[in-house]
């Protein structure tokens, strides 16, 4: 691996400059971390720069918690992966197959419908312009956005991201463990990973060092004209599918945590970085989703890294695993697009060679 980092320094730097990006980067292999870099504003109302000690939305990264979460729950027996969501949630009265199971929901391979199908184009902030973000705080305030909408598939026909499968296993979770969702994961995930500057903040309150999230109003030209804010954009505090905040340090203790053995069993630990369902062939690439991770599997049957993604108005992160070389990224920003091509250019000159998406 290529150690000297300052092409990659000059190479952030020049995009913070251009206004294409806000936030921190870091690699680690290993325990060891290689480089590390805080650009552009956490806030730009105040201009104040971003540092490494930053939380970030981390929008549906959060979904990997919730995962570890859930198989937690199967460790103990509480559940398994073949009990019915419907059956144990007693949602019988609505659109959603008494077939869907947790290992679909994990998988996304449940078929329900979403509340914001993203895959077909629809945007998420859309579901917010009638409705107050303010007012869907609690898992349990999504289901009447998405549980009578008809299926896309039938339960385990197909493959299909989707973030309202995780409010049912956050829901799960929290009857299961007679606690909240945000409690548990708190005490579960965050302390025994080491996570001490992550949590879940709700944006009516006052916390310091949360990024704030802006993407710029752009003109015919393409111009930047203006900054908008994302306050209006999701519900106010981070729930099962998405809204954490994290540090790019905590980031990495998460998978570090997962790897070591430190939140689950060895069998539910292997069923965590083990590709699941395959989801589609993409530049040479067999695509597979586990439980929240997205692989990335060579021709011979080589995982050549695995990882979760999130994005909303205002926030784009990464945490990507390359297993063979033990390096992890990790991207966090407060802007709505500016992880993906920061995350190929690392990919392309420091990690794995030439091939990219």
């Amino acid at each position: 691996m290529n150690t000297n980092f300052s092409s990659l320094d000059d190479y952030f730097s020049s995009l913070a400059q251009q206004d294409k990006f806000s936030g921190v980067v870091r690699i680690t292999r290993g325990q060891d971390e290689v480089f590390a870099g805080a650009y552009g504003f956490a806030s730009r109302s105040w201009k104040i720069p971003n540092t490494l000690q930053m939380r970030f939305d981390s929008a549906s990264i959060t979904k990997l918690f919730t995962a570890a979460s859930v198989l937690q729950q199967i460790d103990k027996g509480v559940f398994s992966f073949e009990t019915s969501a419907v059956e144990y949630l007693g949602l019988k009265d609505t659109a959603i197959s008494p077939k869907v199971n947790v290992f679909q929901l994990l998988t996304h391979s449940s078929g329900i419908a979403d509340d914001a199908d993203e895959e077909a184009g629809e945007d998420y902030a859309d579901l917010w312009i009638e409705k107050p973000n303010y007012s869907v705080s609690e898992a349990e305030h999504f289901l009447p956005q998405f549980v009578y909408k008809p299926a896309n598939f039938e339960p385990g026909a197909g493959c299909r991201y989707c973030n309202c499968g995780y409010i049912l296993l956050g829901l799960m979770l929290e009857k299961a463990s007679g606690m909240t969702y945000r409690d548990y994961v708190k005490k579960n995930i965050f302390a025994p990973a080491g996570m001490n500057d992550s949590g879940f903040f709700h944006t009516a309150e006052i916390n310091e060092n949360v990024a704030e999230g802006a993407d710029p109003l752009l003109d015919g030209d393409g111009k930047i004209v203006g900054w908008k804010k994302s306050i209006f954009s999701y519900p106010p505090i981070g729930t099962p599918d998405g809204g954490s905040h994290v540090t790019a340090a905590d980031l990495d203790c998460f998978l570090r945590a997962v790897k070591d053995g430190k939140l689950l069993s060895s069998k539910m630990t292997e069923f965590f970085l083990t590709p699941q369902v395959a989801y589609e062939q993409k530049e040479g690439w067999d695509m597979y989703y586990g439980p929240g991770l997205w692989f990335f599997v060579e021709k011979d049957g080589r995982v050549l890294f695995y990882e979760k993604e999130g994005q909303n108005a205002g926030a784009s992160g990464m945490i990507r695993h390359y297993p063979e070389k033990d390096v992890s990224v990790v991207i966090l920003t407060n802007m709505a697009d500016a992880a993906w091509k920061p995350i190929w250019k690392i990919h392309d000159n420091l990690l794995a060679g030439p091939k990219s998406a």
